[in-house]
């Protein structure tokens, strides 16, 4: 079965970075970057790093796996909570970047507060709620 990986991005600033998808005839919503196991990956969390890599030309430090889910496909998702510096979305190589079919790619960087989660439309809703939940907690913070 096919698996994904996912990268809950904590800046420096106490923000998280989002993808923003547009599609015609679907109402805007929000997913946190990642992607893909691939056979070639040595590690979910390399597959991971290589994902922030394509994605937004980003290196980040993976700090510990935040959930796991089953999506509708029957495919298993880890979402890890991970630390990033510096990106840089003009310099990214993604595959889906290069389909017109796929609609657009926003990047952006969202105060990291349940407030800010709950006012986009981030999905699945379970990551959402998660997220939720360990912001009021006091579990996902920036570091010093």
């Amino acid at each position: 079965m096919k698996q994904r990986v996912r990268a809950v991005l904590i800046t420096p600033d106490n923000t998280m970075l989002l993808m923003k998808r547009i599609r015609p005839g679907i109402a805007p919503y929000w997913v946190i970057i990642g992607g893909g196991v691939e056979d070639s990956d040595t590690s979910r969390e390399d597959a991971l790093l290589r994902e922030i890599r394509e994605e937004i030309a980003g290196e980040a430090q993976v700090e510990c796996l935040l959930h796991q889910l089953e999506n509708p496909k029957g495919e298993t998702e880890y979402f890890y909570l991970a630390r990033i510096a510096t990106w840089n979305f003009a310099d990214r190589t993604g595959p889906e970047f290069q389909r017109d079919d796929r609609g657009e790619y926003v990047l952006e960087e969202i105060p990291l507060t349940a407030k800010a989660i709950t006012e986009v439309n981030l999905l699945p809703q379970e990551i959402s709620a998660v997220l939720r939940e360990c912001l009021d907690r006091g579990d996902l913070h920036a570091t010093a």
